[in-house]
C-alpha cells in the first residue's frame, strides 16, 4: 500500500467524536470596523491556514479560426474526511485534429471519458466517508482512463485525434497524462518557467536529436505534425508520471495556440503582475490575440495555497 493510500484510509476511517468535541461552544462575533475592512482588502498576502485548491481557465477561437476545436476542463473541489480536508483537482485540455467538425468531436469525447473515468474511481471518497483504499494507483487510473479515450475517439470521430494533457491534483501531488503537443509547466514566482511535459511533435523529435536547433525548430515548417496522438493507431503510449506540486508557484494547461505564439517571458509576466489567475488567464487569451490568434486557444491555471 503506497503512502498516500495510507493517508486516504487514515482520512476517511472512522474515528469516535472526542469529549470536547460534544461540549457547546460559545462564539463571540461582533461586526468588522472600517479600518479592519480596509486591512483586509489591501492585503496582497493573505495567509491561509488549510490547504486549498484555486483555478481559473480562458479560452477563445482565435482570430483566423471559424471552430473551436479545443476542449476544456477544469474541476476543484476537496475530499472531505473524518481528520480533515484533502485538495482534489482534474484539469485537462484537448487539441482536436481532423478537419471540419471530427477535431471538435475528438476532444470532447477525450475530455468526457478522461473525466469520467477518473471522477467514477474517486466518486466513492468525494461523495461518502470510505474505509477501504483504492485497489489501484493514480498513474494506473490515468493509464486506463487515457485508453478508454483512444476507444471512444476512434469510435466516435474515426481518422480524427486530439492531443491531451491532464492533470490529477490530490493533495501536494500531480499525476499527469499526456500525449501530443498540448504542454504543462510549472511557473514560479521568481520569474522561472518550466515545461513539465515533452512534445510528441516531429519537430521537436528532430530538435531531440540534433538535426535543428531550438532557434530553427520555431520556424521549422511541420510545426504541428505529431507522431503521438489520442485516437491514432492501434498502441497508445502516453507520457504518465507523478510530480509535487510547486509551492510557492502555479500548474498551467495550455494548447499550442497559446505556447506557440506567445514568447516565454510574456507568459511568465503576465501570470504573475495578474491579481488574480482568472485575470492572469484572460491575459494570456489577449496576448495570444494580440499576436495573431492562428489557432484556437486554451489556458487553465492551478494554484495550492495553504
Amino acid at each position: 500500500m503506497n503512502k498516500l493510500s495510507r493517508w486516504l484510509s487514515g482520512l476517511f476511517g472512522n474515528q469516535q467524536p472526542s469529549s470536547s468535541s460534544t461540549t457547546q461552544e460559545i462564539a463571540n462575533t461582533a461586526p468588522l470596523t472600517e479600518q479592519q475592512l480596509q486591512s483586509i482588502v489591501a492585503n496582497q498576502n493573505p495567509r491561509f491556514d488549510l490547504q486549498q485548491l484555486i483555478s481559473a481557465g480562458g479560452q477563445s477561437v482565435g482570430k483566423q479560426r471559424d471552430l473551436n476545436e479545443d476542449s476544456l476542463l477544469a474541476m476543484t473541489t476537496t475530499m472531505a474526511g473524518n481528520s480533515g480536508n484533502l485538495p482534489f483537482g482534474l484539469y485537462i485540455i484537448a487539441d482536436g485534429m481532423g478537419g471540419h467538425q471530427f477535431g471538435e468531436v475528438a476532444s470532447n469525447a477525450a475530455i468526457r471519458t478522461v473525466a469520467g473515468y477518473v471522477l467514477r474511481k474517486f466518486h466513492p471518497y468525494l461523495f461518502h466517508v470510505k474505509t477501504d483504499t483504492m485497489d489501484e494507483s493514480f498513474q494506473e487510473i490515468m493509464q486506463a482512463a487515457v485508453t478508454d479515450a483512444q476507444r471512444a475517439i476512434q469510435r466516435e470521430a474515426p481518422g480524427s485525434g486530439t492531443t491531451l494533457t491532464a492533470a490529477l491534483v490530490v493533495g501536494q501531488q500531480i499525476t499527469i497524462a499526456h500525449v501530443g503537443d498540448s504542454r504543462a509547466y510549472f511557473i514560479y514566482p521568481d520569474g522561472r518557467l518550466e515545461p513539465i511535459t515533452r512534445d510528441h511533435s516531429l519537430v521537436k523529435r528532430l530538435e531531440e536529436l540534433g538535426h535543428i536547433t531550438p532557434d530553427e525548430a520555431a520556424n521549422y515548417p511541420h510545426r504541428n505534425v505529431l507522431y503521438r496522438a489520442l485516437g491514432q493507431g492501434e498502441i497508445l503510449d502516453p507520457d504518465i508520471f507523478t510530480i509535487g506540486f510547486p509551492q510557492p508557484g502555479y500548474l498551467m494547461i495550455c494548447s499550442d495556440g497559446l505556447w506557440g505564439v506567445v514568447a516565454e517571458q510574456d507568459l511568465i509576466k503576465a501570470i504573475i503582475e495578474s491579481p488574480n489567475l482568472q485575470r492572469a488567464c484572460q491575459n494570456l487569451v489577449s496576448a495570444a490575440n494580440t499576436a495573431g490568434g492562428p489557432d484556437n486557444i486554451s489556458v487553465v491555471l492551478v494554484q495550492l495555497i495553504g
